[in-house]
């Protein structure tokens, strides 16, 4: 199933060149689809797996809409070299984060400091940005209702890393490409 909205161009670029998404503007994106209840309600629930919709996103960016059932989650991951920008569009989710810049290659397992660890919640109605190489888990930690995010990344995913979390020592596990998850 995909789903078209549509989001005002981005100012022009100087000639010939391309316009640059910013964080601000996959941000601005996502806040404004969350908050399109006739969307929201178009993505099917599912009681046991995220279950997700492909929008189009701002100026050739990629953008999902993602139903989370209750106690499901990401696991740690990053988007490698793609800025992004999440809405809880209704629920609410949890972020937990790693306040540092990790090596964007040539690592297995890394031990963490113990000050890098950063939570948020966020509401129906609030969403986040972040740059490149931001390492973070998403979770929807009710027990009882599901959560309904919108999520965009400018470029388009070229990968996504996948990390397990043993206290303080992060493992690169997984390296999936988007024929992995389209």
């Amino acid at each position: 199933m995909s789903v078209t909205t549509h989001a005002p161009a981005p100012a022009p670029a100087s000639a010939g060149a391309a316009p640059a998404i910013s964080a601000a503007d996959l941000l601005a994106f996502t806040l404004r689809t969350a908050s399109d209840p006739e969307l929201i309600a178009s993505l099917p629930l599912d009681p046991e797996g995220r279950t997700w919709i492909r929008l189009d996103g701002p100026g050739g960016s990629e953008a999902w809409l993602i139903g989370w059932p209750p106690g499901t989650g990401t696991g740690w991951h990053d988007h490698a070299e793609s800025r992004g920008a999440f809405t809880t569009a209704s629920g609410r989710l949890t972020e937990h984060s790693l306040a540092v810049r990790l090596p964007s290659e040539g690592w297995q397992s890394l031990s963490l400091a113990p000050d890098v660890d950063r939570t948020r919640g966020l509401e129906a109605g609030s969403g986040r940005a972040f740059a490149e190489h931001h390492v973070h888990e998403v979770l929807n930690e009710s027990t009882t209702e599901h959560a309904i995010s919108v999520h965009a990344y400018y470029p388009p995913l070229p990968l996504i890393r996948r990390y397990s979390r043993t206290g303080p020592v992060l493992t690169l596990e997984q390296v999936e490409r988007p024929a992995d998850w389209q």
